[in-house]
């Protein structure tokens, strides 16, 4: 005999989930007659990054209306596998509300999902309403929000700076990057790179994900036309900070730093994240970067533009 009652739906992968952050743990019936945003995220993305303000706005709005807002951590690398990792970095960035951590997918694979970030509204009664990838539609996303909650008001105004201020689109003309075998490419040898080429200078080991530095004094080159200019970082697996600097057409940054550099260019690499190296204050074009570091043991995995 069939049953009437609606299922779980993909919420139902929850309740295997093995550890949260921010919250007890959650289930597909404990969640059953509450809206319930499911934002898949991994912690170095700029992509997800630059959402994240919209994501813990519309949280501390609705929370207390019916919306429970459910981060499911997918890891890109594979340093963000890592609990603690996890657990400081959402720390650092005032991720409050439930945080599922999903290393093997499972949580991914039932939503038949394929993008980070990735937004998915569950109604009450289990089933997938509405879903977005990708940054933008924040008041498309926040009117579906108010119509399952049945609710009508003038969306959050969100002032976002730092890593998270969303993209100048309009001078974006470097593609996402990465430096290690599988996905990598545009790499050159030792010449000068033209726009989107980068090269590799010193020491080098080229793994799946990363370029590992083997001996202090190696650098990056790339040759990138942005706002902004990222790199996800990692110091060597002792913990020990590596030391860097940064040139832009072989000068110190000055006010094109990013918020990880002063006007010097100089930085450290001090935990495993993003970190944001340029942020061009005037007007645009090519600019060369290069990023030398002064120790050895450092895993460089994907540039990211804004």
């Amino acid at each position: 005999m069939s049953s009437s009652r609606p299922s779980h739906g993909p919420l139902s992968a929850l309740d295997r989930a093995p550890a949260w952050l921010n919250s007890e743990p959650l289930t597909a019936e404990g969640l059953r007659g509450r809206v319930v945003l499911v934002d898949f995220w991994t912690y170095s993305c700029v992509n997800w990054l630059r959402t994240l303000p919209y994501v813990s706005a519309w949280h501390d709005r609705y929370v207390d209306r019916g919306l429970v807002i459910v981060g499911v951590h997918a890891p890109e690398f594979g340093f963000e596998h890592d609990l603690d990792n996890v657990r400081r970095a959402s720390a650092e960035l005032g991720v409050a509300y439930p945080v599922v951590i999903d290393n093997d997918f499972t949580i991914w694979r039932a939503f038949e999902n394929n993008y980070w970030p990735a937004v998915y509204l569950v109604e009450r009664d289990g089933r997938v309403r509405f879903r977005h990838f990708g940054e933008g539609a924040y008041e498309e996303t926040e009117r579906a929000i108010q119509r399952l909650l049945d609710v009508d008001e003038e969306t959050v105004r969100v002032d976002a700076g730092g890593v998270a201020e969303a993209a100048d689109w309009g001078t974006l003309r470097s593609p996402e990057t990465y430096l290690g075998s599988l996905r990598g490419e545009r790499r050159i040898g030792g010449e000068q790179p033209a726009l989107n080429e980068w090269a590799l200078a010193g020491e080098w080991s080229v793994g799946d994900e990363a370029a590992v530095l083997g001996a202090a004094g190696g650098s990056i080159a790339y040759r990138f036309e942005a706002r902004d200019l990222n790199l996800v970082l990692t110091p060597p697996a002792s913990g020990a900070p590596v030391r860097f600097t940064v040139r832009l057409d072989g000068q110190p940054p000055g006010d094109a730093h990013g918020v990880d550099v002063d006007e010097s260019g100089e930085g450290t690499v001090s935990e495993p994240r993003m970190y944001q190296l340029v942020r061009e204050r005037g007007a645009g074009g090519p600019r060369t970067f290069e990023i030398t570091f002064r120790d050895p043991g450092l895993r460089a995995y994907v540039f990211t533009f804004g």
